[in-house]
């Protein structure tokens, strides 16, 4: 028998480790000089991503711990809400 290694991924929210799938990458897109966090479900947006539970506790936990710009390393403030509305739409869904 063969085992297959799982990739693993650490919550920016909750600081677990948690399986690559079980996560939601996100990623910045950048316009001008203004900086926005997006969600990235099929993982193919350049750049440096991050990964985030997609439920509202890690949201939150996530932005009040101030962890997007260090999972990041971006200073400034950044606009997370298009991961808001996706995250609480995914939530209404189940």
């Amino acid at each position: 028998m063969v085992e297959r290694v799982v990739p693993m991924r650490t919550c920016v929210g909750c600081k677990q480790r948690a399986a690559k799938s079980d996560l939601l990458r996100l990623a910045v897109v950048t316009v001008d000089e203004y900086s926005c966090v997006v969600p990235d479900p099929r993982g193919q947006r350049p750049g440096r991503g991050a990964s985030l539970h997609p439920v509202p506790l890690c949201l939150d936990l996530a932005e009040r711990r101030r962890a997007f710009p260090r999972a990041f390393r971006l200073a400034g403030p950044l606009d997370f809400a298009a991961v808001r509305a996706y995250v609480e739409g995914r939530a209404m869904q189940q």
